[in-house]
C-alpha cells in the first residue's frame, strides 16, 4: 500500500511539474515565432540596419569611397580626392555620407581616420545622432520573451525558489521511504518501479527547463537580422578596400594631423612617431621636412 502511494503521489508531482514546462514552452515558443515574424516584415532603410550595428561610418565612407569624393590608404587615413574637393559637385543623396563628406572637407588637406571623425566632430555627431532618432522613432515596439526573475525580493523568484526547495524535499523523503520499506508482489514492485522513475523525471525537471530557455531563446531578433545583412556599398568594395575602411573607422585615438595644444583632453600621444604607417599616410608632408632639411644643408654648405 506504502509504494501504490509513493507511485501516485511521485506521478501526480512529476506530471504538475512537467505541466507547467510544457506549457512554458509553449507560451515562449508562441512569443518567439511572433517576435521572428515582426522583426522579419519590418522595412529597414540599409544605413539604419547599418547604423543599428554602429557601421553607419564604415558604410559612408565606403559610398563615398565608390562615388571618388575619397581616399582611404592602408593605415586608414582619409583625404579628400579632386572630385571631393569640388564643393560645386551634387554632394550624396543622403545624408550621412554627405555629412561625412563636408566633415572631411573641414580637415583637408590634413588625412584623418574616419574613426576619429566618428568620434570626436561634433557637427557629423550631431547630424548622425539625429537621423538615427529620427529612423529609431519609425520602429514598432518589439517584445522581450520574459526572462527568469533574479532581482532579489522577486516575488516570482521567491515562489520558485520555495517550489524548488519543497521538491527537493518530496525527492529527499519518497526515495527514503522507497529504499527503507521493501516491496511485496507485482503490484508493490509495479509501483516502486512508477515512483522510482517519477523520481529520476523529477531529477531531470532543471534540465529539462534549461533546454526550453535555450531552444525558445531569443535575446535580440533585431540585431540578429541586421548582423546578417551586409550594406550594398560595403558588398560593392573587395575585401582590401573593406579592411582598410575598417581599419580607418576603428582608429578613434587620435587625429596623426592635430598639434598637441588642439588636442582633445583625452587625447593620448603613445609614440606614434614610432608607427611605420605615419610615413606611409603622410608621405606627402614626410617629403615636404625632406625638402626643408636639403635646402637649410645647402645654406650650410655655401
Amino acid at each position: 500500500m506504502l509504494h501504490l502511494v509513493l507511485a501516485v503521489s511521485a506521478f501526480t508531482v512529476a506530471a504538475a511539474v512537467y505541466a507547467v514546462i510544457g506549457l512554458r514552452w509553449w507560451h515562449r515558443a508562441r512569443t518567439r515565432r511572433a517576435i521572428l515574424a515582426m522583426v522579419a516584415a519590418l522595412d529597414l532603410e540599409p544605413y539604419h540596419a547599418a547604423a543599428l550595428k554602429s557601421e553607419e561610418a564604415e558604410v559612408a565612407a565606403a559610398e563615398l569611397l565608390l562615388a571618388g569624393y575619397l581616399e582611404i590608404d592602408g593605415p586608414g587615413a582619409a583625404r579628400l580626392t579632386e572630385a571631393g574637393r569640388e564643393h560645386g559637385r551634387t554632394p550624396p543623396a543622403h545624408p550621412l555620407p554627405a555629412a561625412l563628406l563636408e566633415a572631411v572637407r573641414r580637415y583637408d588637406p590634413e588625412p584623418v581616420p574616419i574613426g576619429w571623425i566618428d568620434r570626436y566632430d561634433t557637427e557629423y555627431r550631431t547630424r548622425r545622432d539625429a537621423y538615427q532618432r529620427e529612423r529609431d522613432a519609425l520602429l514598432p515596439p518589439i517584445p522581450r520573451i520574459p526572462r527568469d526573475p533574479k532581482e532579489p525580493g522577486c516575488l516570482l523568484g521567491c515562489c520558485g525558489c520555495t517550489g524548488i526547495l519543497l521538491l527537493a524535499c518530496f525527492w529527499c523523503v519518497v526515495g527514503v521511504l522507497l529504499l527503507m520499506a521493501r516491496p511485496h508482489g507485482v503490484r508493490g514492485w509495479a509501483a516502486a518501479v512508477v515512483a522510482a522513475g517519477c523520481l529520476a523525471a523529477l531529477g531531470s525537471a532543471e534540465g529539462a527547463g534549461r533546454a526550453v530557455r535555450a531552444r525558445t531563446a531569443s535575446e535580440d531578433p533585431l540585431g540578429d537580422r541586421v548582423r546578417a545583412e551586409l550594406h550594398p556599398a560595403l558588398a560593392a568594395l573587395d575585401e582590401p578596400r573593406r579592411l582598410c575602411i575598417r581599419r580607418s573607422a576603428d582608429d578613434d585615438r587620435m587625429w596623426r594631423g592635430v598639434m598637441e595644444e588642439d588636442a582633445p583632453d583625452d587625447y593620448v600621444d603613445d609614440d606614434w612617431w614610432d608607427d611605420d604607417s605615419w610615413a606611409d599616410a603622410y608621405h606627402y608632408r614626410a617629403a615636404d621636412e625632406d625638402d626643408e632639411d636639403d635646402e637649410s644643408d645647402g645654406k650650410l654648405l655655401r
